[in-house]
């Protein structure tokens, strides 16, 4: 059984790593998720700008970066523009707004497409564990370590997670979908 643990722990790494990948996709609403990737130079180290400043929502389309040091203002300024988020962010010398634009249908269906790509990679992910998993059983089978009514059960038990997991997937890109869709 502790043969399924780590099989079950490297599926939902992969469902983690999409979750990941979908919070920097935005939607038509602010989400703070976008900066997490984004660093900014710290006395030489590289630090995310939520150790930086305060980060607020105060609207549904606004994200307010208020940084402790004023002093850090222009340099997560800087690192904003340099991403890859496309919002120019507004500086009126205390605080930072990004202000997302109402997404245009076309790039609503561009996005979702995104989603799609990045839930069939999880998916793929989720099946190579799979694969690694039986190859493993049958290994053990080849030597001698469990009969071969022990590796039908595996085989059998491993596609039932591989399912759980896939289906998972399904769920968390259907979910994104409709936030992007969201008008």
């Amino acid at each position: 059984m502790s043969e399924y643990k780590d099989i079950e722990n490297k599926m939902a790494r992969a469902i983690s790593a999409l979750k990941e990948e979908l919070a920097g996709i935005r939607a038509g609403r602010a989400n703070p998720a976008i900066l997490d990737k984004i660093t900014v130079d710290y006395y030489g180290v590289p630090t995310p700008i939520n150790q930086l400043s305060s980060i607020s929502v105060p609207e549904a389309r606004v994200i307010v970066i208020q940084p402790w040091e004023a002093k850090m203002l222009k340099d997560i300024e800087k690192a904003i523009q340099k991403s890859d988020i496309g919002i120019n962010p507004n500086n009126d010398g205390n605080v930072l707004r990004l202000i997302f634009p109402v997404l245009t249908e076309e790039r609503r269906k561009e996005l979702t497409k995104q989603v799609k790509k990045y839930g069939e990679n999880a998916k793929i992910a989720i099946r190579a564990v799979r694969r690694e998993a039986i190859d493993d059983f049958k290994t053990q089978k080849k030597n001698s370590e469990i009969t071969e009514d022990d590796l039908k059960v595996a085989e059998n038990d491993v596609q039932k997670l591989t399912d759980k997991y896939i289906a998972e997937v399904d769920k968390v890109v259907e979910n994104k979908e409709k936030e992007i869709m969201e008008v």
